[in-house]
């Protein structure tokens, strides 16, 4: 296959025209290396290698972009250029050459996720957990993320108590208040257990502070 033309589209971009007038589109830096220039030949093998190559390019620049406005987990980050470039195989090279310069790091993703959703959001282990598996984070690198706030989510939760929801709980005998206020936890992820033991706390110490 033969290279009819190379000349400039746009930007840093070249439209490469071949026999049969198919054209493709490549960076400079693809041009470069591969040394496309009008009158080369081109066999299918070396054509599929700048076809690939290019489209590495722009995966692997996608994905810079992407990570420059927020982190990502390996998972999102492959399912992200999946969706968009339908090549598994290109996409898992992408991943693997940005966890080799440590753009993609899950562990690194997991102990940020865990401090926002136990400091930040206050949810209980389940909820964070739980969350952090949506965005991608295997169970056992989240659990061990999440295994350094134990007294965190105690000292959460008695806060909750005394600040979210200390208008709910005046009265200890108003079971249904009572029983709003474990339900909304049990949602942010606390135990029946830790939730039973907290509102006995909570009515133990404003009972003594009465």
């Amino acid at each position: 296959m033969k290279v009819t033309s190379v000349s400039k589209y746009k930007g840093s971009t070249y439209e490469v025209e071949l026999d049969y007038e198919r054209k493709i589109y490549l960076h400079a830096e693809i041009i470069a290396d591969f040394g496309v220039r009008t009158d080369m030949e081109l066999d299918q093998t070396e054509l599929r290698r700048v076809i690939y190559a290019s489209n590495f390019r722009r995966a692997y620049q996608r994905a810079l972009y992407l990570l420059d406005v927020r982190d990502y987990s390996c998972k999102e980050m492959s399912d992200k250029l999946i969706g968009t470039y339908k090549n598994e195989r290109l996409c898992a090279a992408v991943i693997e050459k940005l966890k080799s310069i440590g753009a993609l790091n899950d562990e690194r993703y997991a102990e940020k996720l865990a401090r926002k959703y136990v400091e930040v959001k206050r949810f209980g282990y389940r909820r964070a957990k739980r969350e952090m598996m949506l965005r991608g984070i295997g169970q056992f690198l989240a659990e061990d993320a999440l295994g350094q706030y134990t007294e965190t989510f105690a000292e959460n939760l008695a806060e909750l108590l005394r600040g979210k929801y200390a208008r709910f709980l005046t009265d200890s005998s108003d079971r249904k208040q009572i029983e709003r206020v474990k339900s909304s936890l049990v949602r942010s992820g606390y135990s029946f257990d830790e939730i039973n033991r907290a509102v006995r706390e909570y009515f133990d110490q404003q009972q003594e502070e009465g």
